[in-house]
């Protein structure tokens, strides 16, 4: 096998196609996040009630993932990848284009279902075509994209529904991803250190239970889980706060939140830099203890610290995940692509189940709960990191810096 070295033109090229994918990822599945609030004004629907808007695309998303994950193995991770980007783009145009509460379900419901061809084959991707010394860095810059794309999904959505209507913004939100899409599949290039399987159905339920008999991959997956639902659910509902008394912030003001994205940005390339120098065990314990601050440091109730706050809990969940993301592959003994998988869809089942029971925390006890909520499930993540701790490292990754 011939791997990509870091510092090589090749290793450029393909960091910023995945970067690009990320951001078109981000942007399509999570444009809807910071209208909410008028989902809710529009449809008659509460804070919890719209945010199916988006529990609903990634709940479709995380189930998809480990069926398309597996297909990957058959099919070949570029042609899953590329076909994936297109049709989400193309169904986050047609988002424009809803006009009842029923249909704009139904089209997001179909866009977690064909974007989840492109984030477990990415990590699987990247983890065969990478050098192991690279894997961290590389995984890094693609969740750095993540978090480029999650800054323009929450901030551009919310500032233009003060200049036009949503579906317009979403229309032009489909049609800019259409085009990077297609930039991504200009850049890529094909696998080479794939090999194709035969697909087998009955197989697929096998590798599963083997994947969830690893007891590192399920301690990885626990994070995933519980890093995504915290973040989601603080940045579902800080919206609804900052718009209501005492804030009572104009939607564009509250949009310029969305701005401590660019502090992810750069805290996935960093973290994944650090992991390779300190290991990932602490890089990702440093992250989960920054995202709990910052979701503490938000229940005070000045705008500065909540900014603060919103901030901390970025950097801390970027840290966290592009760290953990790149630790799967180092963990699956085999069937990378499906592990990925797995551990992607315990991220976006984090996503869309923690996302809307924070809303039951909202509804009933306010910020203070939904807080309280985040720091419970951070506090189960510090449990998964001290059991992985505890696990010896495959031979594999011991035998590298990076593991």
């Amino acid at each position: 096998m011939r791997f990509v070295q870091r510092g090589t033109r090749e290793f450029r090229i393909i960091n910023l196609a995945f970067f690009v994918a990320g951001f078109v990822t981000f942007v399509t599945l999570y444009d809807v996040q910071p209208l909410f609030p008028i989902f809710a004004r529009e449809f008659g629907i509460g804070a919890a009630g719209s945010s199916l808007v988006l529990s609903l695309s990634t709940g479709s998303l995380a189930v998809s993932m480990l069926l398309v994950g597996t297909l990957s193995e058959s099919l070949g991770r570029k042609p899953v990848m590329v076909l994936s980007l297109l049709l989400t783009s193309s169904l986050a145009l047609l988002t424009g284009f809803t006009h009842s509460l029923l249909s704009l379900l139904g089209v997001r419901l179909l866009q977690g279902i064909v974007l989840a061809g492109l984030p477990a084959v990415a990590m699987a991707y990247i983890g065969e075509e990478m050098d192991p010394r690279s894997l961290s860095a590389a995984m890094g810059l693609y969740i750095a994209g993540n978090a480029a794309g999650g800054m323009t999904r929450r901030h551009f959505p919310v500032s233009m529904t003060e200049v036009v209507q949503w579906r317009t913004v979403m229309g032009i939100i489909g049609a800019a991803c259409l085009l990077l899409s297609l930039f991504f599949l200009w850049r890529l290039p094909p696998s080479r250190n794939f090999h194709r399987r035969t697909f087998d159905l009955r197989a697929l339920f096998g590798s599963l239970a083997g994947q969830l008999r690893n007891p590192a991959l399920v301690c990885l997956y626990a994070i995933a889980f519980i890093a995504m639902g915290g973040f989601v659910t603080a940045y579902n509902y800080i919206t609804f706060r900052l718009l209501a008394p005492p804030y009572d912030l104009s939607r564009a003001v509250v949009g310029w939140i969305f701005v401590a994205y660019l502090f992810g940005s750069y805290s996935s390339a960093l973290a994944g830099r650090l992991a390779g120098r300190h290991g990932r065990g602490r890089v990702v314990f440093v992250s989960l203890v920054v995202l709990i601050v910052g979701a503490l440091l938000t229940l005070l109730p000045w705008i500065a610290a909540i900014v603060g706050g919103i901030v901390l809990v970025t950097v801390g969940f970027f840290g966290t995940h592009s760290v953990a993301s790149g630790w799967v592959p180092a963990r699956a003994t085999d069937a990378r692509g499906q592990s990925s998988a797995v551990y992607l869809f315990s991220y976006y089942l984090g996503s869309s189940v923690c996302g809307t029971l924070g809303g039951l925390f909202w509804a009933r006890t306010g910020w203070p709960g939904v807080v309280g909520f985040i720091v419970v499930l951070v506090l189960v993540g510090f449990m998964a990191l001290w059991r992985l701790s505890r696990l010896p490292a495959p031979a594999e990754a011991a035998r590298s810096r990076d593991a």
